[in-house]
């Protein structure tokens, strides 16, 4: 919560670059922007950008009209490298309370306790993303950050230092600060000060309409309400399948075997994190009265071996015990991995055999990386059949929201199949997470006066905030709200993007009455600077895309066959977030001519697996590919035949009228003085490219600060300096290149 009467300023944001600051809730300020804002180094200060958060102010050797921000902080504030955010003292309360949500595998493995001790010295806003690393660039009293990092290693292993949880509620509402006397907690679970339960309790279990017969293990957590299936949205056909084999298999087993069948059932269940898999077999096991026994894969496999196998043995005993149940085995990947399983993972398989061959025992594993899975649970006598639950399309998202904000106040102008429309890739999860964060959203405007409410505009700021589960892993590129409406002149580029990237998702009916196959990709090429990258952004803000970004060769691993996975899994998850486009930025150090490399052939086999994906046995479906190179002549030529990358686009260098429109658009938040004449300037600017023209104003802005903070206005001697400081970048023989390789592919 900013201060009132409090000074403001206006800075640039920049990603942090220091490994000391990352992740741990840092805003790096010149001293004397900390002197303007009335602060001392680690006081808290408020960050407004597309969101408001707050984070800990330390100086910084830098320009004074910049703001390094580390990775987490940024995310915060819903911004961009290079954005503008406002930056005000912070008013921090003592937090009472801190709610949280995380992945399964940090709701199994860590203890409210240890998180508290992680986050001893944040200061935090409902909706934030905090991560574990402790705050101990300056220690907050009392903190041993040495210990904390034990503790948390050793719940997590190697991957703690990536783990990101979720603010989902403080008391008092506002920004706080976590102290050794904060109540820390999982939102619907324990919490510091909560009794500790037995250590010998393991597996979960949910009991429907028919209790647990005296001779099986005492039910270890509170019974959780099963959905009915004819509510699971979207997955009601799977959810009947599933119900009629879990009848045969339980209910006439004797009818199977006189067929020559077996009454033993093993299903995998795959689908995109987040989708409802455990959902659907809680639902399945009640329609059926017969128990749900859960075992967590992740949590389990973070344990010790032999602590790991008594896990699952107690839990496979408890299900053998208890006459009709089902054993749920969430993201089995975990326990059962595809490359190099451990040897605790020929003992699972062995217990789950146990348990498939235990008459009135079901086993339902669950997985969203089915590619990941040991194959050995596929053998014929454990996990023989398997189902897929499909990303939610517009009509199944709109029905889920309308589901989960039944019982919320909701404003008079919300729209629920626009705010659905604005989420593709999301699935119920994901559309827990906008209600929830559209709710925090109302809280913090809501005054007192009145009944609260969400409004259309708290749900599309949460769809904005809210990165679908789809896309946690990835690099996405960040639209930032732009449209190709806001992108000044190029007209025949943006049609033709139009027609290759938008038509083919937003009208797959026209092509197929038309009986043609939509285009599959698109090649955007021109000189540096000139807004390919700035073009991809909005097109996947127009047409409401999930975009997957690649940058260069990053996808090239020097141990065979990594760099074909690599592929693979990112084209499976561009599937998963469908509508999407996969960018693939400087293509040409992914894709180089074959036969010319002296890598090992690992760019001749990443090439390959390209071309496998593009047009390979499992067409993509609903998923656009886009590459962006300044040297075109470099990719494999089998990359841009008709079917793969067919589409050409040019993207040529600005002339005078579209340098002028770039200027207007740059220069849209900084006050010009009167002396200032953008068109003039952009027939001055010649060999200029975009991000030239920007840096110019850039640099005249700077030029202003340096002279004075105060400073209020840009004037035609600042940007005369700032020419001299910033050279124009486009190269004519790189131009006149480009420009011929255009007129022979045209």
């Amino acid at each position: 919560m900013t201060v009132p009467n409090a000074p403001s300023i206006t800075l640039v944001a920049r990603l942090a670059a220091s490994a000391a600051d990352a992740r741990r809730g840092v805003v790096r300020l010149h001293p004397e922007v900390i002197d303007a804002l009335g602060l001392r180094s680690w006081e808290a200060v408020t960050l407004t950008g597309a969101r408001v958060t707050t984070a800990l102010v330390a100086p910084a050797d830098g320009p004074p009209g910049q703001a390094t921000l580390d990775d987490v902080t940024l995310s915060n504030t819903g911004l961009t490298d290079g954005a503008s955010v406002v930056l005000a003292p912070a008013r921090i309360e003592p937090a009472r309370r801190i709610t949280l949500t995380g992945s399964k595998l940090a709701r199994a493995s860590l203890t409210p306790e240890t998180i508290r001790s992680a986050l001893i010295g944040k200061v935090v806003t409902g909706g934030d993303a905090v991560s574990l690393l402790p705050q101990d660039v300056e220690p907050a009293p009392g903190l041993d950050a040495p210990d904390v990092r034990r503790r948390v290693a050793g719940a997590l292993g190697s991957a703690w230092t990536s783990e990101l949880l979720t603010v989902a509620g403080v008391e008092p509402v506002g920004s706080v600060a976590v102290y050794p006397s904060t109540v820390v907690g999982w939102e619907g679970g324990a919490a510091t000060g909560d009794p500790t339960p037995p250590a010998t309790v393991a597996p979960r279990l949910t009991t429907p309409s028919v209790p647990a017969p005296a001779t099986a293990p005492a039910p270890v957590a509170a019974a959780e309400a099963a959905v009915p299936v004819e509510d699971l949205v979207g997955n009601v056909e799977v959810a009947r399948r599933l119900v009629e084999w879990l009848e045969l298999s339980l209910d006439r087993p004797e009818l199977l075997t006189s067929l020559g069948g077996s009454p033993r059932l093993g299903v995998l269940v795959t689908g995109p994190d987040g989708v409802g898999k455990l959902t659907l077999a809680r639902s399945v096991a009640a329609a059926v009265d017969a128990r749900c026994v859960e075992i967590a894969a992740p949590g389990v496999a973070a344990l010790e071996a032999g602590a790991a196998a008594q896990r699952v043995r107690d839990a496979v005993g408890q299900a053998r015990a208890g006459g009709r149940t089902v054993l749920a085995v969430t993201d089995v990947d975990a326990l059962l991995p595809a490359g190099s399983p451990p040897p605790l993972a020929t003992t699972v398989l062995d217990l789950l055999r146990e348990a498939v061959h235990t008459p009135g025992v079901a086993l339902l594993a669950t997985t969203s990386s089915p590619e990941s899975v040991d194959p050995r649970l596929r053998a014929p006598d454990l996990v023989d059949r398997e189902v897929g639950l499909a990303l939610p399309d517009l009509r199944t998202r709109t029905e889920l929201l309308r589901r989960l904000l039944a019982a919320v106040p909701l404003a008079e102008d919300v729209e629920v199949k626009a705010v659905a429309e604005r989420a593709p890739g999301f699935v119920v999860a994901d559309l827990a997470a906008v209600r929830r964060e559209a709710a925090v959203h109302a809280a913090l405007r809501h005054r007192g006066e009145g009944e609260a409410a969400i409004t259309q505009q708290d749900l599309l700021d949460a769809v904005g905030s809210v990165r679908p589960l789809s896309m946690s892993s990835s690099d996405t590129l960040q639209t930032g709200g732009i449209t190709l409406d806001q992108v000044g002149d190029m007209v025949e580029v943006k049609q033709a993007l139009t027609e290759s990237v938008l038509w083919p998702l937003q009208y797959p009916d026209s092509f197929a009455r038309l009986g043609v196959a939509a285009p599959r990709g698109v090649l955007v090429y021109g000189p540096p600077g000139c807004g390919k990258t700035f073009l991809l952004r909005a097109l996947a803000g127009t047409g409401q895309l999930n975009v997957l970004a690649v940058k260069g060769a990053e996808l090239l691993d020097k141990y065979v066959g990594e760099s074909e996975r690599a592929v693979r899994e990112l084209f499976r998850k561009a599937a998963d977030a469908a509508p999407a486009l996969v960018f693939l930025d400087e293509v040409d150090a992914l894709a180089p001519r074959r036969g010319q490399s002296s890598d090992s052939g690992v760019a001749d086999r990443v090439v390959a697996a390209l071309l496998t994906e593009l047009d390979g046995a499992q067409p993509m479906r609903d998923v656009i590919v886009v590459g962006a190179t300044n040297r075109p002549e470099l990719i494999d030529p089998a990359l841009l035949r008709p079917g793969r990358l067919e589409r050409l686009v040019y993207v040529p260098p600005p002339d005078a009228a579209a340098r002028a429109e770039i200027l207007r658009a740059s220069s849209r938040n900084t006050p010009l003085a009167d002396d200032v004449d953008l068109d003039e300037l952009g027939t001055e600017l010649d060999g200029y490219s975009a991000a030239d023209c920007a840096a110019v104003l850039r640099e005249a802005a700077l030029t202003a600060m340096r002279e004075s903070l105060d400073a209020a206005e840009v004037t035609a001697a600042h940007i005369a300096a700032a020419r001299a400081a910033v050279p124009a970048s486009l190269d004519p023989g790189q131009l006149a290149a480009l420009q011929a390789y255009a007129d022979r592919r045209s």
